[in-house]
């Protein structure tokens, strides 16, 4: 088993509160939020909004935040659905007669922002403070500058070199980011004015409003942000540049508070977002492997790997035959998180031979008392390049046991920052698909699928861990790999977040335009060379990759010690993930 001297970092611990994020002063913010008598909501708004100030290369306060949360006191857990929805004059013949059949970079590709109101959403339902309160980290960021990581200097860095300029191509995300004609060097400050002026400008409106209560406050400043000025500078932004989206789609948009979807594994319960994400892939890949004695396999063995992405690879194929916007979409999602279909599924791997290419996906409407309907799984064509990675992460657990889990995104290179705004329109269009067949297909007012996807699992009933990660479609391998990890070996969060990584990539990208590696397995060059020679016998194609690859993902999970009470926390050393806690 392991413990804390197995581990880079030591786990952070506390008897009181803990929060891990995706950027050391998220998390700070987030803590501080605590320390001033917050609770898990307040600090995961203040750390997440902090997020989008200090990783700005992966996420953006106009972008998304899908968002889950723990309320001790009536025991339950929701989920608001910060992904935003395609314009109403949006569609794919649109987009085959004027991009080319294309979703290309620019306003085109762009949502209805869903980040802004995801937030300020958990905090006026399930929050403690006002919204100033908790933006005023994010505020001091953006306004007085913080010093530039390495992590984010070299994302920035990259952009320029690998994305043809994506970073300069913009004149608005260019005089923000490359103040000096130049990339920041690291330890620059860096400094978004724009930013913190629509934060001074929303605190304004709630303040203006606060006569009316806190909660009405809030829900005054988000509507500022939907149907005020901010909505108006928005929209005309879009129309100037040829963007599709209008001030009737940001006034008739909000989130949804909505229940969670629920996985097994054993004495435990995975709870994630909706079919609208990729959440469900967690939970039903965990519930595949529940009868299978992973332990007795020994932790990243051939057996253990070759299982592991096998299950992932079924439950990836079931994501994108049937996983889309549940609005427009009707998504089994009974008969995919049943036990009866996930042990079907698990009968569908040979232990000897991998999936040369992704499976077929499986019949899940039987199992929830309806007629199959006969889909039909045609062959796809390998498409190579990239996998598009962006997102980040934060968590929260706090003295009363409530526990905040969200994973924020949309970075700077998918569209320009709207000026005076100093955040872009989230981008996430790029995770739809242009055949009218596809669940994830591009349709007016639709959501795309998104990959942006936090949990929280219980055990026995009990709060145990909020968990995710950034990556794209390597955040639920990731995530996988962690609770395993865990539950399975043993390990505290430190040390299952420091093990070595290994990401399936059999099966169409998320995002445009859907990369496809037939039989791809990637591993980071920690796992030995027996083990890779193994898994190619077995038919894997495998890539190799750096000993702690940042395309592995940026893990953070706060864990309760149900016995103790302690919280301990892991935050992962591949990016700029602390934890912090007390």
């Amino acid at each position: 088993m392991a413990t804390g001297l197995d581990t880079y970092r030591p786990p952070v611990m506390g008897a009181t509160h803990v929060v891990s994020a995706g950027h050391y002063l998220a998390a700070a913010a987030g803590y501080r939020i605590l320390e001033e008598g917050g609770n898990a909501v307040d600090a995961g708004v203040a750390s997440g909004i902090a997020i989008n100030v200090t990783l700005p290369q992966a996420t953006s306060f106009g972008g998304v935040a899908p968002i889950a949360i723990y309320h001790a006191e009536s025991d339950s857990v929701v989920t608001i659905s910060g992904l935003g929805r395609w314009p109403r004059a949006a569609s794919i013949d649109y987009f085959v007669q004027n991009a080319g059949g294309q979703i290309p970079l620019g306003v085109l590709r762009c949502v209805v922002p869903s980040a802004a109101d995801a937030w300020l959403t958990a905090l006026e339902k399930y929050g403690t403070m006002t919204f100033e309160q908790v933006v005023t980290p994010a505020l001091e960021l953006a306004e007085i500058g913080f010093p530039l990581s390495a992590v984010v200097q070299q994302s920035l860095g990259r952009s320029e070199e690998t994305r043809e300029g994506n970073l300069s191509r913009w004149e608005s995300t260019r005089e923000v980011f490359m103040p000096k004609g130049r990339v920041p060097h690291v330890g620059e400050l860096l400094v978004q004015k724009d930013l913190a002026r629509t934060f001074r400008r929303l605190i304004e409106v709630e303040k203006s409003s606060a006569h009316s209560g806190r909660e009405s406050a809030i829900r005054a400043a988000r509507d500022y942000f939907y149907k005020g000025d901010i909505a108006v500078e928005m929209a005309s932004f879009s129309q100037r540049n040829g963007g599709l989206l209008t001030l009737e789609d940001l006034k008739d948009f909000s989130v949804k508070v909505e229940k969670p979807e629920v996985g097994k594994f054993r004495d435990f319960s995975i709870y994630t977002c909706g079919p609208w994400c990729q959440g469900p892939v967690v939970a039903q890949t965990l519930q595949m492997l529940e009868d299978d004695d992973l332990a007795a396999m020994g932790h990243n063995s051939p057996d253990y790997i070759h299982l592991v992405s096998q299950a992932l690879n079924l439950s990836f194929s079931d994501r994108h035959y049937y996983y889309g916007d549940p609005d427009q979409v009707d998504v089994p999602m009974e008969g995919l998180l049943s036990r009866e279909y996930t042990r079907a599924r698990r009968s569908a791997i040979d232990m000897d031979r991998a999936f040369q290419e992704m499976p077929p996906p499986g019949e899940p409407w039987t199992y929830q008392g309806r007629a199959d309907k006969n889909l039909d799984a045609q062959r796809l064509t390998p498409v190579p390049g990239d996998q598009e990675q962006d997102t980040s992460y934060t968590c929260v657990v706090d003295r009363w046991g409530n526990a905040f889990s969200a994973t924020p995104s949309d970075g700077l290179f998918g569209s320009p920052l709207v000026p005076g705004l100093g955040f872009l329109i989230s981008s996430r269009g790029s995770q739809s698909w242009l055949d009218p067949e596809h669940a994830s297909s591009l349709q007016p007012w639709k959501r795309p699928r998104l990959t942006p996807n936090p949990a929280i699992a219980f055990k026995n009933g009990k709060l145990f861990m909020p968990f995710g990660t950034p990556g794209g479609d390597a955040q639920c391998p990731a995530m996988v790999q962690m609770f395993l990890n865990i539950a399975e070996f043993g390990m505290n969060p430190q040390a299952a977040i420091e093990q070595p990584r290994f990401i399936p990539w059999n099966y169409p990208n998320s995002f445009w335009p859907h990369t496809y590696l037939p039989g791809r397995l990637q591993v980071e060059g920690r796992i030995d060379g027996d083990s890779n020679a193994d898994l190619i016998r077995r038919g894997h194609d495998l890539q190799a990759v750096a000993d702690w690859s940042p395309t592995m993902g940026g893990l953070s999970g706060i864990m309760v010690d149900q016995e103790s009470g302690v919280l301990k926390a892991g935050a992962d050393p591949r990016r700029d993930t602390y934890a912090i806690g007390r």
